[in-house]
């Protein structure tokens, strides 16, 4: 005997081909009905009508869903499945909203897109000064100029605020309005870049406890977010960390032979970044090997990374520092 099944319908065919019975949906329940019909088959659970043909012959063998010889769904059936499928949709597009993985990149990628528009008022603003005050220090405090020139009355006035030699040529009123327009835009723009990273940090420390202990909130989040999800960053060895946010680099060492990559995201880190040249690589692999961890425990929901264990770590990392205090020695000839 062979049991073939759909979310409507249940048919048993004996060795001949032959159908020996068949069980319908009646359209109890109506749409709610399809909806539990379709959760069901989706689960990879029998609906009801096969569950009783399965009883009566259990020696039948289950086949997939769809499959075999079954009949068409009726004009009342299909009625019931598009409302039904629309009610789906809607639950999924609503339990999204509890996907902290994808609301995750997604302020991720607006912070990155927030502070490209950030650095390039503020980059024209400040160069925009420069040309009336020279001595204007281009690369200090530049959110700082720009909320001085919102308080200020005239470029004279922001001139004595910030401690510089009065301007020998003054812009017209027009302009004057424009630049000032422009740095509270500069202004404005930071400020919504600061509640982001503020969500973020709010949304990482909840999603990445761990991970965001030991390494921050803003780096969790990016190897989260490069890796696909928190699930996927658990699973991935700690190799595959360490170069996160280094593929182009590790594809051109596997394409050209050149110098395969010692770290990606992680170079953002103090601790990789400020070590020395030549035990950065072993600084990442450590690091790397403590955030595989660290990822395990948050999407297994083990006990959370304290403080110490933290302070534990910065120890070694120091360690590493202190027992390759100089560069290996080259060897081989020029």
């Amino acid at each position: 005997m062979r049991l073939f099944h759909d979310w409507y319908v249940a048919i048993l065919v004996n060795a001949d081909g032959v159908e020996v019975d068949r069980l319908r949906w009646s359209g109890g329940g109506g749409v709610q009905g399809a909806v539990e019909r379709l959760e069901r088959v989706g689960q990879s659970r029998l609906t009801p009508e096969a569950t009783q043909l399965l009883e009566r012959f259990p020696e039948s063998a289950v086949e997939a869903v769809g499959e075999g010889p079954l009949p068409e769904p009726t004009q009342e059936d299909l009625g019931f499945l598009d409302q039904a499928a629309i009610r789906l949709a809607e639950r999924g597009v609503a339990d999204a909203a509890g996907d902290l993985d994808r609301r995750l990149e997604h302020l991720h990628r607006a912070i990155e897109e927030v502070r490209v528009a950030s650095n390039v008022r503020v980059s024209r603003l400040v160069e925009w000064l420069g040309l009336f005050l020279p001595d204007l220090d281009l690369d200090r405090d530049r959110m700082g100029t720009a909320r001085a020139l919102g308080e200020a009355d005239d470029l004279g006035g922001l001139a004595r605020h910030l401690g510089l030699q009065t301007p020998v040529h003054l812009p017209a009123r027009s302009e004057w309005r424009s630049l000032r327009d422009h740095g509270a835009a500069a202004v404005e723009v930071q400020g919504r870049l600061d509640r982001l990273e503020a969500a973020l940090h709010t949304l990482a420390e909840t999603h990445l406890p761990s991970l965001s202990t030991l390494i921050g909130p803003m780096l969790a989040a990016r190897l989260c977010v490069g890796a696909g999800g928190r699930d996927r960053l658990a699973k991935l060895p700690s190799s595959t960390v360490q170069v996160l946010g280094a593929e182009k680099a590790f594809f051109a060492h596997l394409r050209t032979g050149s110098p395969p990559p010692k770290h990606g995201f992680l170079f953002a880190h103090p601790w990789v970044m400020r070590s020395p040249q030549w035990v950065r690589g072993k600084v990442a692999r450590t690091l790397a090997g403590r955030c595989s961890i660290a990822a395990r425990l948050d999407a297994y929901e083990g006990t959370p990374l304290t403080a110490e264990a933290v302070a534990e770590f910065d120890a070694k990392v120091l360690a590493i520092r202190a027992a390759h205090p100089r560069p290996p020695a080259r060897t081989g000839g020029r």
